[in-house]
């Protein structure tokens, strides 16, 4: 059975192109393109990985990766975030919510395939911390 990944993006050519991307490397692929419909998408379809965008609409990325990582039967999700905010600082929050890794963009197509099938392919990826 294909691995399930959760697409979070509000912006649609980012979503088309990691939905694409997923799917041609095997993955089934869910879309959400805020905060709330991201945490009722892993209510209900339980991803095992969720590309996760920072700046959303409602209520930010942190929040979201914060709540999964608040829930216990979601723990095992990975969540890997995306996002223009490069800096040290932004890292490093999104890593100390619970993020188990991050991508700026623009992101190169190989690399967040290497890094997705890193964490669902070897289950546990190069998360040494856990």
């Amino acid at each position: 059975m294909a691995k399930k990944i959760l697409v979070v993006d509000d912006e649609p050519n980012i979503v088309l192109s990691l939905e694409f991307l997923m799917g041609q490397a095997g993955y089934e692929v869910c879309t959400a393109e805020n905060g709330d419909e991201a945490l009722r998408v892993v209510a209900q379809d339980r991803p095992d990985l969720v590309l996760l965008d920072i700046n959303l609409p409602d209520i930010s990325g942190y929040e979201v990766c914060q709540q999964i990582r608040a829930n216990a039967d979601w723990r095992a999700i990975k969540i890997l975030m995306i996002t223009a905010k490069g800096r040290v600082v932004e890292r490093e929050k999104g890593l100390a919510m619970g993020a188990d890794d991050y991508i700026t963009k623009p992101f190169s197509a190989q690399e967040v395939v290497e890094k997705v099938a890193q964490y669902l392919d070897n289950q546990g990826g190069g998360d040494t911390t856990q």
